[in-house]
């Protein structure tokens, strides 16, 4: 089994060397033809590998000059929910220069890490399934055009775990998930005057006391769960109070790592101002993808996946033409 998860890294690896008949061939051995594939907005919902290679993966290849796949997380694990099956999860960036247009966004002709969420379910040695968050946002960014304009916490390039030992950890990962089922449970319920949840911090708590999060574009990362609250959670209830998550089509978990995904995951409604954006009232939904490293029982990093560009389109607000309007604002 651990040689067909490697065969199957190997050819997300290949899919980005320089010669683009040797690209295509390792795109094909590694997804089944009539794969399903999922896709961040603006790509959407693209069936079979064909489509999926014209629609995304050459637009990608040729926007981002010389790109390279470098994974910071790479696990498997049998998926606990009823959709069941065999997954991988990975948190990796597609690193080049950007040098041309990606589905209209223009271009900083300098290096930039494009940051990707994927869930990959296997069957017969090769995807059948896959679902992609693509952080366009975060993308937009790095060409010096945040089409946010820096609201919230620190926008940052992800870095890989701590420990360095995300890419197919040993283990058995049903501790680290049964930790962040716990979590997300009491998570789920906070009091509304205080945005307080039982169970997050303290003695006993799921976050250890120096937890770091890593949000995508618009969020932003922080430190300590004061400033999860401070830069993500305190925000996001009061913009969405009656949000509820947790409808997730896949949990896994490997070693010290688990990671789960909804698509979407939660459904809310647009009650009060968010990343500029007043309240429209709308009923949302939210595709999420999160990893996580837990160490000593409790969970020392998360790395969150959001499709923005999505949820904001949802909105009526065209994230790449507020970012094309903006003017350049790194040298």
């Amino acid at each position: 089994m651990m040689n067909e998860f490697l065969h199957i890294r190997q050819a997300l690896q290949d899919m980005w060397q320089a010669d683009h008949a040797a690209a295509q061939q390792a795109f094909s051995a590694g997804f089944s033809d009539d794969c399903a594939f999922y896709f961040s907005h603006p790509a959407n919902d693209v069936a079979g590998a064909d489509a999926a290679w014209d629609a995304v993966y050459a637009p990608i290849r040729a926007a981002l000059q010389h790109a390279r796949r470098r994974d910071e997380i790479f696990i498997t694990g049998a998926n606990r929910r009823s959709v069941g099956g065999t997954w991988i999860a990975a948190l990796t960036h597609y690193v080049g220069t950007f040098a041309a247009p990606l589905w209209g966004i223009r271009p900083s002709n300098r290096l930039a890490f494009l940051r990707s969420g994927e869930f990959y379910r296997i069957a017969g040695g090769r995807i059948v399934e896959a679902r992609v968050i693509l952080d366009l946002p975060d993308l937009m960014r790095q060409a010096g055009r945040d089409p946010f304009g820096g609201l919230l916490g620190t926008e940052m390039l992800f870095p890989g775990p701590a420990t360095h030992d995300g890419i197919l950890p040993g283990g058995d990962g049903a501790a680290s998930l049964d930790l962040i089922e716990a979590m997300l449970g009491d998570l789920h319920v906070y009091d509304p005057n205080t945005g307080t949840s039982k169970g997050q911090t303290g003695k006993g708590g799921y976050w250890a006391d120096d937890m770091l999060w890593y949000g995508p574009g618009g969020i932003g990362s922080n430190y300590r769960w004061d400033g999860f609250v401070q830069d993500h959670r305190a925000p996001f209830l009061a913009a969405f109070p009656d949000r509820k998550g947790g409808n997730h089509y896949a949990r896994i978990g490997q070693g010290n790592y688990a990671a789960i995904s909804g698509w979407p995951s939660m459904t809310m409604t647009h009650r009060g101002p968010y990343l500029g954006v007043p309240a429209t009232g709308k009923a949302l939904t939210l595709r999420v993808m999160d990893f996580y490293r837990c160490a000593g029982g409790q969970i020392a990093e998360n790395w969150v996946c959001l499709d923005y560009m999505d949820l904001m389109a949802q909105m009526g607000v065209d994230l790449i033409a507020r970012s094309n309007a903006m003017e350049r604002t790194v040298g």
